[in-house]
């Protein structure tokens, strides 16, 4: 095959595999590993030799590493030292250290059946002790809990093995010199890593903020993106000119433009080479896989799988534990990083380039950690059964939570529950005080929840995803509910449970812009509020202003545009130029469920004339919690929910002919 249709393979083949893993919800570093096995020479053999996308591959580990440098900086390793430098050291110093001694006891024990020493088995712990990044943080993310107590510790134990990638970086390739000259090798190694080092970080800073100003003054997008690559290869060149790997120069890149004031763009421009080399790297790993050896050896891999999950998610947990985590946190900690990770691979595969992995353990254990990976979601995904199930206090301390959620709401009624208590949901909650509306917050940042609640604000520490967070913050009694963080998935979840359980309760949701809006809607959504279009609609507000539009004209104006965008908060926003109308004179909402038996079931809503009565239609939602397009001709069904807006005395004739028996 000529270069230029194994290029085309190559992306066809990860085209496929990024859309099967998106549309089946799993991680795309998947699909690419399995593009790979399918493409290689042990399978398909579409592809026999992958030298050259192996030699690319190695560029996505160096911009990998090149990322990992640029979202270094101290003040974070600071705040988050007690995890990052207790649970992530212990974890993987522990990690390669029992691996290795059980090594050497199996080496003396069983000499016939084990048969690698120290140096194979120490390059084969560090890459056991790596965890997904890729996958946890995501999971962690839709989850909401990269602010929970066992979020943190996950974080800061991945933050670890990031940065402990570096060093292993040095030691493994050095690890496959003699055993007469290991201990030479590795001391030179460390001698020339610790110089380098030391001569980049001490004055590099201040050259490679002059550097990046002067091109960043040129002003030509191309001129950068030709320096962020130019600066990121010449450092890792520089690197392996001394005997160490690529990826530590680019490593050291990323860490010198960290500190500078362009660490965001940097970010920005080098995501797409980082992504696109990142994936053939994954795919040149996966062409190493030979199916046929795992279905031989089946017993083996599941055995490299069990072990090492069960290792690492006991260890964690008894590290977690032992540093005063409570033990249904340190066993969601394990869970969550018992898998293998992303720079496991890179490990892997320096070891075997350095001839530390013998061939006939390769497949097995590249196997069992791509099964290690596909079993990730699916263990999270149940990890608080297997901790409630397994953790007898675990059920007490959410039942203490569920229980300190309903003592605070107990007395409170027709009250609006605000999920997420950041600074939309606090800005709302201070609003809603201001005007004697009860409120009752949850939030999952204990920050937040404990500083809000010092200040008297009613917040509570509780997940607005889990239905006994709703149910216990008085979800029958509330009048309305506001999701005000920005993750649509999330949004999705806690607007299934208010459907499932509370149909009738209008419900917000705040959104960056409208592109979830028709999904919004479709679950629930009694009303979505893109930041986008109200970030523009008060821009243009201002400006109008400006150029010198009278006030109410302005005023009128946005309103027009928002009532047209927004039909159900018309009432809120008629008559805003009219500041001597009474309180009774503004148009309001209603929602009204319709019970079986009363006359208007079964009639089309244009027959009701409700319109003429100065009553409008905003909302129709059926029993089941779908919301119908508002028509003429749609007819009602019992169990519907109808959002009215009219005036207070039009909305009770309204309610009295709907509900006429």
């Amino acid at each position: 095959m000529s270069a230029l249709e194994i290029t085309l393979l190559y992306l066809l083949a990860g085209v496929l595999g990024v859309v099967v893993c998106r549309s089946l919800k799993l991680p795309p570093m998947l699909g690419y590993l399995a593009v790979g096995v399918l493409i290689g020479p042990h399978a398909l053999a579409l592809a026999r030799n992958a030298d050259g996308v192996r030699h690319l591959g190695e560029f996505g580990v160096v911009f990998l590493m090149f990322v990992i440098g640029l979202e270094f900086n101290l003040p974070k390793l600071r705040t988050m030292r007690r995890h990052v430098f207790g649970l992530g050291l212990l974890q993987v110093t522990l990690t390669m250290a029992l691996i290795t001694l059980l090594s050497a006891l199996l080496v003396q024990t069983a000499p016939g059946w084990w048969k690698l020493e120290w140096q194979p088995a120490l390059a084969l712990s560090s890459a056991i002790a790596m965890s997904s990044t890729a996958i946890v943080v995501k999971l962690l993310a839709e989850r909401l809990e990269l602010a929970s107590e066992h979020g943190k510790r996950v974080m800061g134990v991945l933050l670890f093995q990031d940065l402990a990638v570096v060093p292993l970086l040095v030691l493994i390739p050095a690890l496959g010199s003699s055993p007469d000259e290991l201990f030479t090798a590795l001391g030179v190694a460390g001698l020339k890593a610790a110089v380098l080092l030391g001569v980049l970080l001490t004055g590099g800073q201040r050259v490679m903020r002059w550097w990046l100003t002067l091109v960043a003054r040129r002003k030509s997008e191309e001129l950068f993106v030709l320096n962020l690559l130019l600066v990121t290869l010449a450092l890792a060149w520089l690197t392996e000119l001394a005997g160490l790997s690529l990826a530590l120069g680019a490593f050291i890149a990323g860490m010198l433009i960290s500190e500078t004031q362009y660490k965001h763009q940097v970010e920005t421009d080098i995501r797409p080479f980082h992504d696109v080399l990142l994936g053939l790297f994954f795919i040149s790993v996966g062409m190493m896989l030979d199916w046929r050896e795992v279905v031989t050896h089946w017993v083996l891999v599941l055995a490299l799988l069990a072990l090492p999950l069960v290792f690492k998610m006991v260890l964690v947990t008894a590290l977690a534990r032992w540093l005063g985590a409570t033990t249904g946190v340190s066993l969601r900690t394990g869970l969550y990083l018992a898998q293998a990770g992303e720079f496991g691979f890179v490990l892997l595969s320096l070891a075997q380039s350095s001839k530390l992995i013998p061939v006939s353990l390769m497949n097995p254990i590249l196997a069992s950690m791509v099964l290690s990976m596909v079993a990730t979601p699916f263990i999270i995904m149940h990890s608080n059964r297997i901790v409630m199930k397994l953790v007898a206090s675990e059920w007490m301390l959410q039942s203490l939570q569920m229980t300190s959620i309903a003592s605070k709401s107990i007395n409170i009624n027709k009250h609006v529950i605000i999920c997420g208590y950041g600074r939309c949901g606090q800005n709302l909650g201070h609003m809603l005080e201001r005007e004697s509306i009860p409120y009752m917050a949850l939030d999952l940042d204990p920050d937040h929840v404990r500083q809000a609640a010092a200040a008297g604000d009613s917040v509570v520490f509780g997940d607005a995803v889990r239905l006994q967070s709703l149910i216990a913050a008085g979800l029958s009694r509330a009048s309305a509910v506001v999701i005000t963080y920005l993750d649509t998935a999330s949004a999705l979840k806690v607007l299934a449970n208010i459907r499932s359980h509370a149909p009738s309760i209008p419900v917000i949701v705040r959104t960056a812009d409208d592109r979830d809006l028709e999904k919004l809607q479709a679950a629930g959504a009694t009303e979505v509020v893109p930041e986008a279009i109200e970030g523009s609609l008060m821009l243009a507000s201002h400006a109008l202003a400006l150029v010198g539009v009278p006030m109410r004209r302005v005023i009128r104006v946005v309103q027009d545009q928002r009532d047209a965008r927004y039909n159900l908060l018309r009432g809120y926003f008629r008559g805003a130029d009219d500041h001597g109308a009474s309180e009774l004179e503004q148009e309001r909402l209603s929602s009204i469920t319709l019970p079986p038996g009363i006359l208007s079931i079964g009639q089309p809503l244009g027959a009701l004339t409700l319109h003429s009565a100065g009553v409008q239609v905003v909302s129709l939602r059926r029993g089941n919690g779908k919301t119908i397009k508002v028509q003429k001709d749609t007819r009602l069904h019992d169990g519907d929910t109808l959002v009215l807006s009219g005036k207070p005395e039009a909305l009770a004739l309204a309610e009295e002919a709907l509900l006429r028996v």
